[in-house]
């Protein structure tokens, strides 16, 4: 196939690339700086707000998989620039290119469109993908890790560390990078069904408590860390302290911590990918230790 990808320069969308080009796909992708160059990948210098390169990135594809999105912000604004105008500008120029199929990108917190902004814009992205008129596929992605996330990071070095602060009781599931990637790439593929829409895991049925998912994070770190769960009384606080420190780079954001407080991030097993069409590889625990190796490798962790 030859596929036009965007956010190929993030964690996802990188792994993505890795995963498409080993596959022997032809691949184009979006990017604002200069990128090194690699076999079967041509670079599109731009970003969603310009719409020749977007026309430049589409140009004769098979499929487009939009990666690309804010999954922090400092306010509406900024959400709504990156999901909702980002998408509906990937949307015009699949129409305006004649690329039928569609692959988007969205996050279980898009069930949740009251809860947070982010999970308020990711829902109205997926109504703009509805009404597309495309040959579409929406994933909705739970938490995601793998080598080159800098988010769960936090997580391995507070193991490290010897203290895990959780948020409050409640049940997440997840999914490495590399196992996201092989399903955007089936749903990309020819004779899968049209207007889908895919909440995928690592196979665990009900996915893992806080406290589950800590210790098995802990174990590939080599740790038995003290795991406490945070009130979200305590994370909002926490969040206003991060922002008033760092501003626009905080890591805890009000919106992020009224994410993290929700008690059920599993996906719906109604929802879940045709077996003949995807089923996840790789197994959590396993998956961990190799992300923890990765980080010691780069001197992360």
């Amino acid at each position: 196939m030859k596929l036009a990808i965007t956010g190929g320069t993030g964690f996802v969308g990188s792994h993505l690339l890795d995963v498409a080009l080993g596959e022997g796909h032809a691949v184009t992708a979006l990017t604002r700086r200069d990128q090194p160059d690699r076999s079967s990948l041509t670079w599109v210098r731009g970003d969603l707000q310009d719409r020749n390169a977007l026309h430049r990135l589409v140009d004769g594809a098979d499929s487009i998989i939009h990666v690309a999105g804010t999954i922090s912000a400092p306010n509406a604004a900024g959400f709504e620039k990156g999901n909702v105008e980002g998408t509906l500008a990937m949307l015009a120029a699949a129409t305006a290119g004649g690329v039928r199929r569609f692959v988007h990108v969205s996050s279980l917190a898009a069930r949740e469109p009251k809860l947070s902004l982010y999970g308020g814009s990711k829902a109205r992205a997926e109504e703009l993908v509805h009404g597309s008129g495309l040959d579409w596929a929406i994933v909705r992605p739970p938490a995601v890790y793998g080598p080159g996330d800098k988010e769960t990071l936090e997580l391995f070095r507070m193991a490290k560390l010897g203290l895990m602060l959780m948020p409050p009781k409640g049940r997440v599931s997840v999914i490495h990078a590399d196992d996201l990637a092989r399903l955007l790439l089936a749903l990309a593929g020819p004779s899968v069904p049209s207007n889908i829409l895919v909440e995928a895991d690592d196979g665990r049925p009900g996915g893992w408590t806080h406290r589950e998912f800590a210790r098995a994070l802990a174990s590939a770190v080599g740790t038995k860390p003290a795991i406490l769960s945070s009130p979200g009384i305590l994370l909002r606080a926490a969040a206003h302290l991060d922002q008033w420190w760092r501003g626009e780079k905080a890591k805890l954001t009000t919106d992020r911590a009224a994410y993290f407080s929700h008690r059920n991030w599993v996906i719906e097993p109604k929802r879940a990918c045709p077996l003949q069409l995807w089923q996840p590889k790789i197994e959590t625990v396993e998956g961990l230790r190799q992300t923890a190796d990765w980080y010691r490798e780069q001197g992360w962790l």
